[in-house]
């Protein structure tokens, strides 16, 4: 419930989230995987009992204030979730038939069950929204006229780039836009595909074109990409479950030309390039000269990227658009020059991914309900935050602070066999009670603070003697660049500064400072055990966002 609170979809994201919150991960500094996160987000949702008595009361009496949603996706949904409670009636409009927005459309069931989807998102449709899906928006101007108090637009970005090279026309249906094709897959309108299929593009929607082709009947599927593998846009993860199927992924060639022969789509023609990079590593794909490549092909699916566009959205209403067609919007309230117009998640900014979706979902619900309370959305609430003591005896602490040697757990596939003779076969099994515990035990625990008093310290190093990452140092201050020499194990800036700022305490009682290497502390508490005043303590940090 607590993962619930801020992500709202633990089920969904737990198995297709992008994960950036892994690559901040500290696991990931003293060896070479961060704790599985996600993956661990999505054990508490699969092992969960049931939690209807746990979710949000909604009030019988509204507070006056009617708010029109946009599309039926995460950002959509989290505004509701958000306004609910607080009392606000909720309309949402999607074209589709059913809510999830690109989550259902656009993520193949053998990534997310159609059950985990419906699940997750009747939370919010069951706190009492009403829907109108099946409902295509064609005029905000009709929307305004209905007087709501708020309007939010979460649309998305759901139109796909074809791509305009010699041999499109006459290629007809057998090249496709990628998500269209995902979209008609998992609403049942495409059943089959082509045997030699070429997935053009290298993000994740490709990913999924290629893993679905392979269970829609295709025997010889390949991914082309213009870019290396390194630099494909694609999770490394959903590469290597590709690869693991049987995909063929080839890199650095350039689509020049759909070739038709007899009428019908043959293959593509295409030109081998090299990725060469600058002194400030900005990537440009020259030509090797090399002889066109023809690859066979009988289907092609476009994955090369997606626009939002608002072609329902008149242009006398005053929303200002920029040069891009992308809507003018205040970063931190995702307020429209409209004031009652606000967007979020990819038709605020552009495609992202689905945990920024519901980032902004949260954003523009507070911005709302300042809105509707007559105050500035730019008045946010204040953060706060709370530090506790986490000591309950000598050597004994309230979390989990033993160092775990561990390497990152692997989560259970099905078996490859059973996983591509359907569309429906979930591939990612998940972690079981067992599994889940030992992989948790990675984590170093980044929600307890090492705290110094430097009023208490005697300077008797036992601290320093003691920590098995030699990060703590008691030496003369100074500027940060030659401070960060000088500690026992040097922590030199990178070209960019950006490493982990250290940890300087003030000044003790022989003039000399503590400093400590925030980039490699366990958070282990042994500093705090070994210390004989007190000067260390172990404090769990809790950050309150309202």
């Amino acid at each position: 419930m607590i993962n619930w609170e801020s992500n709202v979809f633990p089920g969904i994201l737990g198995r297709v989230c992008d994960r950036p919150c892994e690559p901040a991960c500290r696991r990931g500094r003293v060896e070479d995987t961060p704790v599985a996160i996600c993956r661990l987000k999505r054990t508490a949702a699969d092992h969960r009992n049931d939690i209807s008595n746990l979710l949000p009361g909604i009030p019988k009496e509204k507070n006056g204030k009617h708010i029109a949603l946009i599309g039926a996706g995460p950002a959509s949904l989290t505004v509701a979730r958000d306004l609910m409670p607080k009392g606000y009636s909720i309309t949402i409009y999607d074209r589709d038939q059913k809510a999830g927005g690109m989550i259902r459309s656009q993520i193949p069931a053998f990534r997310l069950p159609e059950k985990v989807l419906d699940e997750e998102v009747g939370y919010i449709l069951n706190m009492g929204v009403e829907t109108h899906f099946g409902t295509d928006i064609t005029s905000l101007k009709e929307l305004l006229d209905k007087q709501y108090d708020a309007i939010f637009i979460g649309t998305g970005a759901p139109s796909g780039r074809d791509l305009d090279i010699p041999g499109r026309e006459a290629a007809g249906d057998n090249v496709q836009v990628g998500i269209n094709w995902l979209a008609g897959v998992a609403f049942e309108h495409i059943k089959t595909a082509k045997k030699k299929v070429i997935v053009l593009g290298g993000g994740n929607t490709a990913m999924d074109c290629c893993r679905t082709a392979l269970r829609l009947g295709g025997k010889d599927v390949k991914v082309v990409v213009r870019s290396s593998f390194e630099d494909m846009k694609a999770s490394p993860w959903e590469k290597e479950d590709a690869k693991a199927e049987g995909i063929d992924i080839i890199n650095h060639q350039v689509p020049k030309e759909y070739v038709i022969k007899n009428g019908k789509l043959a293959g593509i023609l295409f030109e081998k390039v090299e990725s060469i990079y600058d002194e400030n590593d900005r990537r440009k794909l020259v030509p090797t000269g090399e002889e066109p490549n023809l690859i066979e092909c009988d289907q092609v699916l476009v994955a090369i990227g997606q626009d939002a566009k608002f072609p329902w959205i008149e242009s006398d209403l005053g929303i200002e658009m920029d040069q891009w067609g992308m809507p003018v919007l205040n970063s931190e309230t995702l307020q429209s020059t409209l004031p009652k117009v606000f967007f979020g998640g990819d038709a605020a900014f552009g495609p992202e991914n689905i945990i920024t979706a519901v980032a902004h979902g949260h954003q523009a619900a507070t911005s709302i309900d300042l809105f509707c309370q007559g105050l500035p959305p730019e008045q946010r609430p204040e953060e706060s935050y709370t530090l506790t003591s986490q000591k309950m005896g000598v050597h004994e602490w309230s979390y989990q602070n033993a160092v775990c040697n561990e390497t990152r757990q692997a989560v259970p596939h099905l078996n490859k066999r059973k996983a591509l003779s359907s569309i429906s076969a979930e591939v990612e099994l998940g972690f079981d009670e067992q599994l889940a515990l030992t992989e948790a035990s990675r984590c170093l625990s980044c929600d307890v603070q090492t705290i110094f008093s430097a009023n208490r310290c005697i300077e008797c190093g036992a601290c320093e003697d003691i920590c098995p990452m030699d990060c703590i140092n008691f030496t003369a201050n100074g500027e940060e660049v030659d401070l960060r020499s000088r500690l026992r194990v040097p922590a030199p800036l990178d070209k960019q500064g950006n490493e982990q700022a250290l940890y300087v305490s003030a000044d003790l009682k022989t003039g000399q400072i503590m400093a400590k290497d925030e980039d490699v502390c366990l958070h282990c508490g042994l500093c705090a055990e070994r210390c004989p005043t007190g000067a260390w303590d172990m404090q769990k940090f809790q950050l309150s966002l309202t």
